[in-house]
């Protein structure tokens, strides 16, 4: 996948901003000021980190070559998604999908309900 064509994604999910809170060359993207996803550089070639469930995180490392523990993220918690054509498209979009829906499950359930309520919850934890 394209950087361009990643980040068109991003900014697609339900009210997500992109920041650029730590320099131009890191764009961040976030959900009522909850980051959800980076996009920048590692090691020259783009990359994005993606919040991932600690099991899954590990499954996604061993099944594909480009994805690493999170680069300046928890290790834990979070993939770095090298874009190099070694994930395929749908792959990157499904684990975008399920960042989002787990930053949007850690909101307060003001929030959280705010946007159940207007794009539903098929939308948001896709």
């Amino acid at each position: 996948m394209q950087k361009g064509t990643l980040r068109e994604y991003l900014l697609s999910r339900p009210e997500a901003i992109e920041d650029f809170p730590f320099g131009p060359d890191v764009a961040v993207f976030k959900i009522k000021g909850r980051m959800f996803a980076t996009l920048s550089c590692y090691r020259g070639v783009d990359a994005s980190n993606l919040k991932c469930d600690p099991d899954e995180a590990q499954a996604l490392r061993d099944i594909f070559s480009g994805v690493i523990p999170g680069y300046h993220m928890n290790k834990k918690h979070w993939n770095t998604v090298l874009l190099d054509g070694t994930v395929p498209d749908y792959e990157i979009e499904r684990m975008v999908d399920r960042s989002y829906g787990l930053v949007v499950k850690g909101l307060r359930k003001l929030e959280r309900d705010s946007l159940e309520l207007a794009y539903g919850a098929e939308l948001l934890y896709r």
